[in-house]
């Protein structure tokens, strides 16, 4: 089997640089109560949508870290991708108050507002996967994105036999992190495999797997020579190799991208998915 997983990375919980005022980005005036103990703050991370396993992994993390900390630390979201839903679920905490909020951004510009509405009122805010945001405390990311999306298309162009077509996949157009990567997967490729052509600019999947399956359908039959896959939402493999799968393809086009192994699992074994790539904790020993 082709099959191959790959941890590219670790990051930690978001909002513990919330509380000690550290991070990758700081701009604008700073917002929060740094001096709060611990029994009296409140952290909320503010995922894409809820539901799916990448955000019920993360979720693990943040009650990891209120188990370890006793700060009061939970995780929402909106029930789709939707960036005008993601505005709404903040906007609805910011009337509760709490001390830091964190989000992994549908779409940090329509966020702005919302954000520079709560660091003013004193709530710290973080972000995850969203290095363009203005209006933060701090940014967290996990690596260099675009190194991250030329790692991918490299082990693509490998499977692929170092030509031949492929598309790529983002869980939302505006989501910049995504963007990042697979723009740094095509500058790679045009730069160091020019027999590899990305065929369509990126599609958007929804962060929904359904939709990716049904957009997958629609590429094989429009590009019948496709040879490749590019995912970057946690969902966007496992519904493309569900498409391929049913096409009879799996041992003629490659699939990679962002996933975790409960996403992705049953695809790797049948050898729909070829490889894919993720970073994470590990949970701490218990004593």
């Amino acid at each position: 089997m082709r099959k191959m997983v790959m941890a590219a990375g670790a990051v930690g919980a978001a909002l513990v640089l919330a509380a000690c005022g550290s991070g990758t980005v700081a701009q604008g005036p700073p917002g929060g109560d740094r001096n709060l103990a611990s029994e009296d703050m409140r952290f909320v991370n503010v995922v894409k949508l809820v539901g799916v396993g990448w955000f019920d992994r993360m979720e693990l993390g943040v009650q990891e870290f209120a188990d370890g900390t006793g700060i009061d630390a939970t995780q929402t979201g909106a029930d789709d991708a939707s960036p005008e839903k993601q505005v709404k679920v903040i906007q609805d905490l910011i009337a509760q108050r709490p001390t830091a909020i964190g989000v992994v951004p549908n779409s940090p510009e329509s966020l702005e507002a919302t954000l520079k509405r709560a660091r003013d009122q004193g709530i710290l805010v973080v972000t995850h996967e969203a290095s363009n945001q203005q209006n933060i405390d701090a940014d967290v990311e996990a690596f260099d994105n675009k190194a991250y999306g030329a790692q991918i298309v490299e082990s693509l162009a490998s499977c692929m036999g170092g030509s031949g077509q492929y598309a790529a996949f983002v869980g939302n157009l505006t989501a910049k992190t995504h963007m990042e990567w697979v723009e740094g997967g095509l500058e790679y490729a045009q730069a160091n495999h020019p027999g590899i052509q990305r065929v369509v600019d990126p599609i958007e999947s929804k962060e929904d797997e359904s939709v990716a399956y049904e957009r997958t359908k629609e590429l094989l039959a429009t590009y019948p020579d496709l040879k490749g896959f590019q995912g970057s939402a946690g969902t966007d493999v496992a519904g493309i190799a569900r498409a391929v799968q049913e096409a009879g393809l799996a041992d003629r086009v490659c699939v990679m991208g962002t996933s975790i192994p409960s996403v992705a699992k049953k695809y790797l074994e049948d050898g729909s998915i070829d490889k894919i790539f993720f970073w994470d904790r590990p949970r701490r020993a218990r004593r």
